[in-house]
């Protein structure tokens, strides 16, 4: 594989310092001096106007002047010379420039320049990091591209921070706690280089175990969001979050009320797979743990302790973080009842009493671990007499090496533990002074386990859809308001979409008569519920436009009168298209709920769920999703509110059709994925019980889009299940060719153990025998918005069988895609090659790339007739003489 192509950013061979200077409090003498003293093994060169020497270095005018090729150039002139510099840099050939000083956009002169300087460098295929920033450091190779002057350890983790100040803050902190660093990366102004190029070289950087990110702001969620969840697919990364609450949402449904912008951008962060935590030192430790290869598989610890009173202040913490206490299971709770004290706890924390003895402690802990109920175990060691802590970490050291399950350690007090802490640090085990910390750590490895739950799920658009949703009908009303200058449909319109997307509502008839009123209720059947129809009443209570349970013909024609007037008084140049009327719709053992839909500014539509009705906003029961959603996540959406424990059964009532209801939330996600102008929905009340639901209420507003490729709009790509296609070869043999999912792992790798040795050094360019696991997991869990794979497999014996496999990756400029096809042994030679070549073109074509290009090797004499009859230039590769270059135009 050919280095990532930030490598010369990263790791570069050689620096040119673009106003290198010994003139002492300059920028350029601070990056300079900590290059020279950060033990870089590359070549330095001082590049200065008036010093022919610097740091005791020969220095050059000019960076077209040194001989040979640059790299990186850090520049520390002056925001007015960058243009100059800019056009040196390219005329030399500079792969990555590094801008150190600070800029201030509100100056009109300097924005004029750094535009200029930045169309310079594109124009050159230069890429640039900063402005506005305190450097770029890789102290696991001695680079040290800053003005920060303190030390900054190597070890295995990378920061990327949004804020200089924020940044030497954190660097402070993680020196006083021994932290070290594959990378640090302050990211600036991103002028250029943003979030997601830079995660995507920290995911293939083999120095880089865990990622620490600091965001302020996203411009571009959907990069952000794709760049992210690929990072969090092979290493954990953590998330700290400032300026949680500077934005929030002012629409104009309920949904939209109850929704802030910090809600949103953390669940988009468990979407992507990621950790997001408040404070820096939760940062640091929970960054530690994942990297040490921490996991649990859900929320219930067990707590052991030869002392009840910290066992019961550490229970209370489980209980605020929010995870449980484990409930040993009967198997469990007999031996300990057998192996304890008599006067142990006899429940969860397991107290095993003030002199337990090593093999005590180790008994209970391993009793623990072993109960299925388990998630992990707290161990809180209280020194007293009788008790010998050091021999008691020894023998938890070596339980640790027997499961898979995380050991947390506290032992109290301070001296006289200290050897067994000693003890802890160099077996890399977690350990903590205090129980509490460790129970939030715990919690935060459940929260990332759940989030990685997430991660995996890329649900279609149209999932599991019996009947096709009539998306073009639903188009064509909100198309029909926005002509008529509207943005707020009617409650009969927005009932009409939902009824496109087969979501069932109760019927509305526009009546604009009482006698229409009159005929309306006598064909739906007594007693009926009248609203006032109007897309400027958006709350039709508030104006009395509402009235319940009518019951007879008189009736009908006093409340039409009264909702007309009150409407009138209240808002007097209100579009009024008459009243609706709906049967009254009364069920026994029904729900009330509510989903929503929020456009968030930086993520787009986000789904609401909770309680409905008048609870709404009272209760402010509800939880958020980004679309698209399938069961899965329908279910855990529906497990994070309080009202999700009415929807079973409950007092007199049945339990409520639960299928039905993540059926539902999964349509209104078809909903929003197919309407890019759908800005935000109320569907509430939606009535719910054990045999159907109905939607009594619903509001659509919306807006306007201009987006060049579908799905644009969000945040996260659905899974294209429209590109699924079934097919006969020439032989008769019924093949599928559809996008590779996360579930195909099992078949993708035996694809590859059943290739030849040719054919996977042909594709691989190496001798691997099969897809390690960052690499198989890198393979089949994809972002549908910069990559492709297309399977094509046949069912044997009930099982799909893997055939032959085309893949695509786009590159950063979102233009071109790199390419690569393997076909099984045994079915080369029968056309799969051309077929899903073919079907890889139109999947790029719809992307909106225009170049695709790869790699084969010169010898691959097969593929490279293959590639030519398909109208690839076949040109031999610049850089390796092994390997032939061809490209194709789309």
């Amino acid at each position: 594989m050919k280095p990532h192509y930030l490598t010369p950013l990263f790791a570069p061979r050689t620096v040119a310092v673009i106003g290198a200077s010994d003139t002492p409090g300059s920028v350029g003498q601070a990056v300079f001096a900590n290059l020279l003293a950060g033990g870089y093994q590359g070549k330095l060169y001082p590049v200065n106007l008036n010093h022919r020497v610097v740091g005791g270095i020969a220095a050059v005018p000019n960076v077209k002047m040194l001989e040979p090729e640059i790299d990186l150039a850090v520049v520390t002139t002056a925001i007015r010379s960058l243009p100059g510099v800019m056009k040196d840099c390219a005329k030399k050939g500079v792969k990555a420039v590094l801008l150190t000083r600070e800029f201030a956009d509100t100056d009109e002169l300097e924005s004029e320049v750094m535009k200029e300087s930045l169309a310079i460098a594109k124009r050159a295929g230069v890429r640039v990091l900063g402005p506005n920033m305190l450097g770029l450091m890789r102290p696991v190779i001695g680079l040290n591209a800053s003005n920060y002057s303190a030390k900054v350890r190597p070890g295995n983790l990378a920061l990327v921070a949004h804020s200089s100040a924020l940044c030497t803050a954190m660097l402070d902190w993680a020196e006083a706690k021994g932290i070290g660093f594959s990378s640090v990366i302050s990211m600036g102004e991103s002028s250029d280089l943003d979030f997601g190029e830079i995660l995507d070289y920290l995911v293939a950087d083999g120095y880089t175990q865990g990622i620490l990110l600091h965001v302020h702001s996203i411009h571009d969620a959907r990069r952000f969001m794709s760049s992210l969840r690929a990072a969090a697919r092979g290493k954990p990364v953590v998330v700290i979050k400032s300026g949680r609450y500077l934005d929030q949402h002012t629409g104009l449904t309920h949904s939209s009320h109850m929704v802030a912008s910090g809600d949103v951008f953390d669940s988009a962060l468990a979407r992507a797979g990621v950790l997001r935590v408040n404070t820096i030192a939760q940062l640091f430790t929970a960054a530690r743990v994942l990297a040490a290869k921490y996991r649990v598989q859900g929320t219930r610890l067990a707590i052991v302790t030869n002392g009840i009173g910290p066992g019961v202040l550490a229970a209370d913490s489980v209980m605020s973080y929010g995870a449980e206490l484990a409930q040993l299971s009967p198997d469990t709770m007999q031996l300990l009842n057998e192996e304890l004290p008599r006067n142990w706890s006899r429940a969860n924390p397991v107290d095993i009493i003030g002199d337990a003895s090593p093999v005590r402690f180790r008994m209970a802990v391993k009793a623990c671990l072993d109960d299925p109920n388990v998630d992990g175990v707290l161990v809180i060691f209280t020194p007293q007499a009788g008790t010998d802590h050091h021999t008691t970490a020894e023998l938890m050291v070596g339980l640790q090496k027997e499961t898979t399950k995380p050991m947390f350690m506290s032992w109290l007090g301070d001296s006289k533990v200290a050897s067994s802490r000693e003890l802890f640090s160099r077996a890399r085990m977690a350990h903590f002074r205090t129980p509490e910390f460790a129970v939030e750590v715990f919690r935060s490895l459940a929260s990332f386990h759940y989030n990685q739950q997430l991660l995996l799920q890329t649900p279609g658009p149209l999932q599991g859809e019996q009947a096709e949703p009539n998306v073009a009908h639903a188009q064509s009303i909100i198309d029909a308001a926005l002509a008529q200058g509207r943005e707020v449909l009617s409650e009969r319109e927005s009932k009409e979409i939902l009824a496109a997307f087969n979501i069932p509502v109760n019927q509305t008839r526009l009546a604009t008569t009482a006698d229409e009123a009159v005929a309306h209720a006598e064909t739906l059947g007594y007693p009926v519920v009248l609203k006032i129809d109007s897309p400027d009443v958006i709350y039709k209570s508030d104006v009395g436009g509402v009235e319940l349970n009518i019951t007879n013909s008189a009736s009908v024609r006093e409340v039409f009168a009264n909702i007309l007037e009150r409407t009138r008084q209240a808002l007097p140049n209100a579009l009024v298209h008459g009243v609706s009327v709906q049967s009254m719709v009364r069920r026994r053992h029904a729900r009330e709920l509510m989903i929503g839909v929020v456009h968030d500014d930086s993520f787009g539509p986000v789904i609401t769920f909770g309680a409905g009705g008048i609870a709404t906003e009272i209760q402010h029961d509800r939880s958020i999703a980004l679309p698209p959603l399938n069961s899965y996540l329908a279910e855990k959406m529906i497990a994070r509110t309080r009202i999700s424990k009415t929807l079973g059964e409950f007092k007199h009532m049945p339990a409520v059709d639960m299928d039905q209801l993540k059926t539902l939330m999964g349509r209104v996600s078809d909903m929003v994925c197919e309407l890019p102008d759908l800005l935000e929905a109320d569907i509430n009340p939606l009535l719910i019980d054990n045999q159907n639901a109905v939607v009594l209420d619903a509001r659509i507003i919306v807006r306007k889009t201009r987006h060049s490729r579908r799905y644009r709009h969000m945040a996260i790509m659905p899974y294209p299940s429209d590109m699924v296609e079934h097919m006969t070869l020439n032989d008769n043999t019924e093949v599928t060719i559809r996008p590779m999912r996360p579930e195909d792992a099992d078949m993708q790798q035996e694809f590859v153990r059943n290739l030849s040795e040719e054919s996977r050094y042909n594709r691989y360019m190496s001798s691997i025998k099969q897809l390690s696991q960052p690499v198989l997991v890198r393979f089949t869990q994809l972002d549908f918005d910069r990559e492709m794979a297309l399977v094509m497999t046949r069912m044997v014996d009930g099982r799909e069988e893997q055939l032959g496999v085309s893949r695509y990756f786009t590159d950063p400029d979102n233009e071109s895609c790199e390419f690569a096809l393997v076909v099984a042994d045994n079915w080369q030679g029968r056309g799969i090659g051309p077929i899903m070549m073919n079907r890889l073109f139109d999947a790029a074509k719809r992307q909106g790339l225009t170049i695709m290009r790869g790699e084969v090797l010169a010898n691959n004499k097969g593929m490279l007739k293959l590639m030519a009859k398909l109208g690839f230039t076949v040109s031999p590769h610049p850089e390796d003489r092994q390997l032939t270059w061809v490209t194709r135009p789309l």
